[in-house]
């Protein structure tokens, strides 16, 4: 294995890394957003309000995202295990 494909095996970690949990992290971020506008509106500035509803979301796009993530992952694995059967 030379340092040109451990690099690109590295780049492709970090991709799928991105891919994977970029989805997750941004409905959390926007679920977040809404309820900070909801509580500035409202003056409700209650800190308990904001975990729950991100809790929910981020849970229902884990099971929505799901299969979309396991393929992924699965995808890459099969393609590190093609390239240690190359090199033997």
């Amino acid at each position: 294995m030379t340092e040109e494909d451990l690099l690109l095996f590295a780049r492709e970690s970090i991709f799928l890394l991105l891919e994977v949990s970029l989805p997750i992290l941004i409905v959390s971020l926007v679920v977040g957003l809404l309820i900070a506008l909801f509580q500035a509106l409202t003056q409700i500035q209650e800190v308990t309000l904001t975990f729950v509803p991100k809790i929910v979301a981020v849970f229902l796009a884990l099971l929505l995202l799901m299969p979309f993530m396991m393929r992924s992952m699965f995808d890459f694995m099969q393609s590190i295990a093609d390239r240690i059967i190359a090199l033997g």
